[in-house]
């Protein structure tokens, strides 16, 4: 069985959705030869996207999965043979309605319409692909983003008079204005994975927030920042899946996440829950956490147990089983 992946061409600092393939692919059976299709034009324009989409097609396999991103390749591919994995469709949510419709046709609706089958990070994003495409639910899988196997539990002791809290991101979703008003006049230092933009760094300097950035981090260095932190505090407005609270809660740091969205569905009861648009509630949250020793560690503790259903494994062990659907009919 040959299964293409096709990757957008590698951006220039985030790497997530490739290394997730990266992982699964050395968890499938013997049996699957895994061939990897990088795109050789980023998705910049009209010319670049079409370039994409007839690159595409002449490097068909026994099956076609295309990994994200770069949702508009399935055009011209076999539908028979191809399956879309969609991480979050945010898109849709543009200012503007002539965007929203224009990015809605060619990242969403028709990619869904040209696969076999559809698969979503989590149950949060399958509902809005079917409430937004109105496509068979049947249609669509939820299979979730496994753990990268260089994340380890390390055991810390928490910082109560100045923690460590990691902040992971720096575009709109990532609600990074309001989570720093949160930390105002908390004891602590903030690790901001990301670079942050303007109206991000005049919040910092507003709230007087005492912060590091870090960027183009290798997975070691990332790894080491959550080794290093005592918080992750990601209180996103949107996320198709929201891997740092899963990252987190393996390496045993407590996690401070938004109750809306996919997070509740991957943090479980092992993250404190918090309304992203109520700085008040991020800061409780964030004050609960530091205060409260008992609640902290029954959170660490579940964060562990949690951990365990994103084992790479079994998620790539739900991968094959619809690549042998598509080969066998």
């Amino acid at each position: 069985m040959k299964v293409v992946f096709f990757h957008r061409k590698k951006p220039p600092a985030y790497f997530s959705i490739e290394r997730y393939f990266e992982n699964v692919r050395k968890h499938l059976p013997q049996s699957v030869t895994s061939v990897v299709a990088e795109s050789s034009w980023h998705s910049n324009g009209l010319i670049d996207r079409l370039k994409i989409i007839w690159e595409a097609r002449k490097r068909q396999g026994d099956v076609n999965h295309i990994t994200g991103d770069i949702h508009f390749a399935t055009l011209l591919l076999s539908k028979r043979k191809t399956i879309l994995t969609i991480h979050d469709i945010g898109l849709i949510k543009h200012p503007s309605a002539m965007a929203r419709f224009i990015l809605g046709l060619i990242w969403v609706k028709w990619p869904v319409s040209r696969s076999r089958f559809v698969t979503a990070v989590s149950e949060a994003t399958k509902n809005e692909i079917v409430s937004y495409t109105k496509c068979n639910p049947e249609k669509v899988h939820v299979i979730h983003t496994c753990i990268g196997s260089h994340f380890k539990r390390k055991d810390k002791s928490f910082n109560k008079e100045n923690p460590v809290v990691l902040q992971i991101g720096t575009v709109a979703n990532k609600n990074c204005i309001r989570m720093a008003e949160a930390l105002a006049g908390l004891p602590c230092k903030l690790h901001i994975i990301g670079e942050p933009g303007p109206d991000y760094l005049e919040a910092l300097k507003k709230f007087q927030i005492n912060y590091s950035t870090f960027t183009q981090l290798s997975d070691e260095a990332v790894f080491e920042q959550y080794v290093g932190c005592d918080i992750l505090l990601f209180a996103s407005t949107l996320e198709g899946f929201g891997m740092p609270i899963v990252e987190a809660n393996t390496v045993g740091r407590v996690v401070v996440t938004s109750h809306i969205s996919s997070m509740p569905e991957v943090a479980k009861d092992a993250a404190c829950l918090v309304d992203p648009f109520d700085v008040g509630s991020i800061k409780a949250g964030i004050r609960r956490v530091i205060d409260d020793d008992t609640y902290r560690e029954q959170l660490i503790v579940k964060g562990f147990e949690n951990a365990q259903r994103f084992d790479v494994s079994s998620i790539a062990h739900t991968y094959y089983e619809l690549y042998k659907k598509i080969v066998s009919n």
